[in-house]
């Protein structure tokens, strides 16, 4: 769903111009998974190993980002002569800056999809240790409070520039502003490591909760770029509804899991990662040649094309490197695996 909306995004379909909530999709799934392995990794040892977790984040993204990056270099020159800035845009997306570069110094300019890697990478770093401080000093049954209060405070960061006037790409690429799905994925998961009665309860009234779904269309084409409103009250939603299908789906069984469970949709989650890093210069290239129709028609399969190569090859490397660990148990390895 996420990757579906961002596609649409990039290639310009109309009515779709609201279509990059696609991305807090993808911050709340991020801040679920990844909360809920660092949860029951600490339940289960007392203790996080951040070498550990570090080097099995750098492995599983680092290198389809470097392949990516690296084919950029070689092709784009070719491909876009006129372009001055592939150099820059190769490095400052390898250092996981581009956020704050696209936010204050146009940096990358034509890498623009890297900002989102940026975010995450920057949650990453900060997030393990921030969660053993949190843990250290909350009752673990509780620790849902403090994390929904550091997304709602987010929240207000957020708001307090809109307030201000600060212009829409400033506050829409940066970490410290779109912070918030994170948060909320892992207050969620909080809740269903620790509070897993909680979320039994949640799941037995998805009923009553999925009435949230059609919200999520109704951002995408009420909201678009530059809108202020996106940047409140359309993150905001899009965030819900991507806590809400969580909650649907965590049990492994209903209408909506059995939806999301078709083949077709599990390998594009499985592909979403490099389809992701993959599809912005094949859009935008296609974009300068042909109608959006067309953009779509080609560019998905050509983007999943390319995405395959990437993971059935460097990707699968860097996994069964990443998986050569002698003490991790199964259960972990494959939660890993689906992050």
């Amino acid at each position: 769903m996420a990757i579906v909306l961002v596609f649409l995004s990039h290639a310009h379909a109309p009515m779709f111009d609201g279509a990059f909530f696609g991305v807090d999709l993808f911050f709340v799934l991020s801040g679920f998974l990844i909360t809920s392995l660092l949860l029951k990794e600490f339940q289960e040892s007392g203790r996080l190993d951040y070498w550990r977790f570090y080097r099995r984040r750098f492995l599983r993204l680092a290198p389809a980002l470097l392949l990516f990056l690296a084919a950029y270099w070689l092709v784009a020159p070719l491909v876009w002569p006129d372009l001055d800035d592939v150099n820059q845009d190769v490095l400052v997306s390898a250092l996981y800056m581009a956020d704050y570069g696209i936010a204050f110094f146009d940096s990358p300019n034509t890498l623009l999809h890297m900002w989102s890697l940026s975010v995450e990478e920057h949650f990453y770093l900060v997030w393990p240790p921030l969660l053993v401080l949190l843990l250290a000093h909350t009752a673990r049954k509780n620790l849902w409070r403090p994390v929904l209060l550091l997304a709602v405070l987010m929240f207000v960061w957020r708001a307090y520039w809109v307030g201000q006037g600060q212009e829409f790409y400033e506050v829409f690429f940066r970490f410290d502003t779109r912070a918030t799905g994170m948060l909320m994925g892992s207050a969620l998961a909080a809740v269903a490591v620790h509070r897993a009665e909680w979320m039994d309860a949640l799941h037995a009234r998805q009923k009553h909760l999925l009435w949230l779904l059609p919200a999520l269309p109704f951002v995408v084409i009420g909201y678009q770029w530059g809108d202020a409103g996106a940047l409140l009250w359309g993150f905001t939603v899009a965030e819900w509804v991507a806590a809400v299908i969580i909650i649907a789906v965590i049990k492994q069984k209903g209408l909506l899991f059995d939806m999301l469970s078709l083949p077709a949709l599990v390998w594009l989650g499985k592909m979403s990662y490099g389809i992701y890093l993959w599809h912005y210069p094949v859009v935008r290239y296609l974009r300068a040649h042909m109608d959006w129709q067309w953009v779509l028609v080609l560019g998905l399969p050509l983007s999943a094309a390319l995405a395959m190569l990437s993971f059935y090859t460097i990707e699968r490397w860097a996994l069964r490197l990443r998986d050569r660990t002698p003490t991790q148990r199964q259960p972990m390895a494959v939660a890993y695996g689906a992050a």
